[in-house]
């Protein structure tokens, strides 16, 4: 019988969290090591967790920080391979069982499932995405996105996650592309941004956090943009339906990555910016 942790930081996710954990608790309790971990928590999330009753392990830690929950959680595992899913991610825990099982049989060390976005209600954000999927870091084994399993091999490649904004980089950038899997047949969803302010806010730190892993771990840094933006003209320019959504992606690009050269510029705490369009209350 496969047997997985999960772990899942969660800061003020009250409103998110227990959907996402009804859709993880979808297999037996003894197949699922499910750690939530509340990080500097104002709200009830911790409270929300433990409604789970034993079938969800709660951790809680004063300071709010997705590397050190990222950090407590896997000092707390007691099983591998180990999931580690942010709180706004949709997955199933079949699905997770599911790739477990790939992970083992393929040899690989990290792996994904396909990240599925659901759609924006603001059309300028939906056209973003539309050019989005067609990025070498979309089709070229993406992992990362807000999921990501490794194998017990796999974890040990490195000891404590480094504080850096972008955690999913810097465990991608970890592992060649052999030594990824990322399984087609299965899939996870996030929301997209409800407006394009917030895409920008969202997109800035993702470029500020790409950029300090290429400072801070200049052996993994990803490869320049100059060869994916050819790339991509490429697939677009074959797509005239995708040329308006190719000007809003390239204007979205060009103003994230100058506001995040200011911010790393300043060497100032990058804090996080809330998507509250994608947050809804639930129960």
């Amino acid at each position: 019988m496969t047997r997985i942790s999960v772990v899942v930081p969660a800061h003020d996710e009250e409103a998110l969290l227990p959907v996402a954990l009804r859709h993880l608790l979808d297999v037996p309790r003894e197949q699922l090591d499910l750690i939530v971990v509340a990080n500097g928590c104002t709200d009830g999330t911790a409270a929300r967790a433990r409604e789970f009753g034993a079938a969800v392990r709660v951790l809680e830690i004063p300071e709010a920080s997705k590397i050190k929950a990222l950090n407590a959680g896997s000092r707390a595992v007691d099983a591998y391979p180990v999931a580690f899913v942010d709180a706004d991610v949709s997955v199933a825990g079949s699905d997770l069982l599911a790739l477990a099982e790939l992970l083992t049989s393929t040899g690989a060390e990290v792996a994904s499932p396909t990240l599925r976005v659901l759609p924006s209600r603001s059309w300028w954000v939906r056209q973003y995405y539309r050019v989005w999927a067609l990025t070498d870091y979309r089709t070229s084994g993406h992992i990362g996105s807000g999921i990501y399993m490794l194998s017990e091999a796999g974890r040990a490649r490195f000891d404590e996650f480094p504080d850096v904004i972008a955690d999913d980089l810097f465990v991608q950038r970890l592992f060649a592309p052999e030594e990824r899997c990322v399984a087609d047949s299965l899939t996870f969803s996030v929301t997209a941004p409800g407006s394009l302010a917030t895409l920008v806010r969202r997109n800035t730190r993702i470029a500020a956090g790409n950029s300090q892993i290429a400072r801070v771990f200049p052996d993994l840094a990803p490869p320049p943009p100059s060869a994916g933006a050819r790339s991509l003209v490429r697939r677009v320019a074959r797509r005239p339906w995708l040329w308006p959504g190719f000007v809003v992606y390239s204007v979205v690009h060009v103003v994230t990555h100058r506001r995040a050269r200011r911010l790393t510029a300043d060497d100032r705490p990058i804090s996080w910016n809330r998507d509250e369009t994608t947050r809804k209350g639930s129960s």
